[in-house]
């Protein structure tokens, strides 16, 4: 075993379970240890006791996650620990019941370290986390503290959620692995849902193997093991979505970089635009988002209007003033693009997009830009973002990977096989 256990993967962490060199209780000590040096600065945590990380790692059950240390993002119910859902109005809040998600992996013996910060609601204001490449920029959002923590040795796993592209996005900004599945993969009851049509549990991880690990544990599907040779090179579509225009200089450049070496470790490379019609996601989405978060919060508007912040309060006035008509045709836009999505791939095996505009913006107060996630979230196909190189200033920069939706066993084999292939 390293001498920086916390920075081990998940599935290098079971085999140290499994030849005797690792215990859970070992590791879980290494990743406290990290935090008690980092978290001063990350914040990544939005409750975390170290008595209680130690008991849950002493107590994990036998299973495929047995010892794992787990961030779980707040706006997952957690019954030993506060859910706060990044809001001033819920404070101190104690549910009686862990969310499923959290549950599924108690039970599949993943040890909980704490809550990871997530924005307001997982949509809008940010918290405190900085990134841990460098402290003056975001780690994206709204899964900031399981980004960060994963990134800084906080834990190798952690729940994050996307409802435009906060599981992505930060994975990305924070130069890790970020897995949004299939709509509905990972069953959502427990979680603070914002857009019933969107909101996704996903995975982020050091690696893409560990993503698989964690995801079948939690939903009962087999999804392989990526790390294993799928025996061909890919059938690759590069796609720069009808958002192209927000790339940044780093992002134009990295593309075709990709692309060349793809080729070179010889996937059959190949460029693909989606028809016109699907630009009416770019409309059609935050219609469906603010909507529905509207509705989704029906009692905190009611009870404490002035406790959600004045950016969200504008959004979900906007979402509520939505006509009938114009919530009918976004809902439609989302039914055609869903259906004819699969048919656009063809014969290839999946299309490479950029995970975000650029690096992580500089400063706190915005979380970036969510361009290049919203489209494929709107279509609930299973997207995973890679590690590809730095920006400009030394930041992380990632790729990412989509598929037709429910084939995501394919997806995270083709991701390992695009992460190895760009190493």
């Amino acid at each position: 075993m390293p001498s920086d256990l916390h920075l081990l993967t998940a599935l290098d962490a079971l085999r140290g379970f499994e030849t005797g060199t690792l215990t859970p209780v070992a590791l879980m000590e290494a990743c406290i240890a990290r935090i008690d040096k980092r978290e001063d600065v990350v914040n990544a945590f939005a409750h975390f006791d170290r008595d209680q990380a130690l008991h849950s790692a002493r107590t994990a059950r036998p299973g495929p996650l047995h010892g794992i240390p787990l961030g779980v993002k707040d706006v997952l119910d957690t019954a030993e620990m506060p859910s706060e859902y990044g809001s001033p109005i819920w404070k101190g809040w104690r549910p009686k019941a862990d969310s499923a998600p959290v549950a599924w992996a108690k039970a599949a013996g993943a040890a909980i370290v704490g809550k990871t910060v997530t924005t307001e609601f997982a949509t809008r204001k940010p918290g405190p986390t900085t990134n841990p490449a460098n402290r003056s920029h975001t780690p994206g959002g709204s899964s900031s503290g399981s980004a960060a923590g994963v990134a800084a040795g906080f834990f190798p796993v952690a729940f994050g959620t996307q409802t435009a592209g906060s599981i992505i996005r930060p994975a990305a900004y924070c130069g890790v692995v970020g897995y949004k599945p299939s709509f509905g993969l990972i069953n959502r009851n427990g979680m603070k849902i914002m857009s019933d049509s969107l909101d996704t549990v996903g995975v982020i991880a050091r690696g893409v193997g560990d993503c698989a690990l964690v995801a079948s544990a939690l939903s009962g599907i087999d999804l392989g093991n990526p790390d294993q040779s799928p025996g061909r090179a890919p059938r690759v579509g590069i796609c720069r979505s009808p958002t192209w225009k927000e790339a940044l200089p780093e992002t134009r450049d990295l593309l075709p970089r990709i692309a060349e070496q793809l080729g070179m470790a010889g996937a059959k490379v190949e460029p693909l635009e989606l028809p016109d019609d699907f630009a009416d996601l770019i409309e059609a989405h935050p219609i469906v988002m603010n909507a529905e978060s509207g509705r989704a919060l029906g009692w905190e508007l009611a009870h404490d209007p002035e406790g959600i912040s004045p950016g969200l309060r504008e959004r979900l006035t906007f979402g509520l003033s939505q006509s009938p008509a114009a919530l009918a045709k976004a809902y439609e836009v989302f039914a055609r693009t869903q259906i004819g999505f699969g048919d656009i791939l063809g014969d290839l095996d999946v299309l490479i997009t950029p995970s975000a505009p650029g690096q992580a913006p500089k400063g706190l107060e915005w979380t970036g830009d969510p361009a290049f996630n919203y489209i494929w979230t709107s279509l609930h196909v299973p997207c995973v973002t890679v590690p590809a190189g730095s920006g400009p200033d030394g930041l992380p920069l990632g790729i990412q990977i989509v598929g037709r939706r429910g084939q995501d066993r394919a997806v995270l084999a083709w991701a390992r096989w695009v992460a190895a292939a760009i190493a």
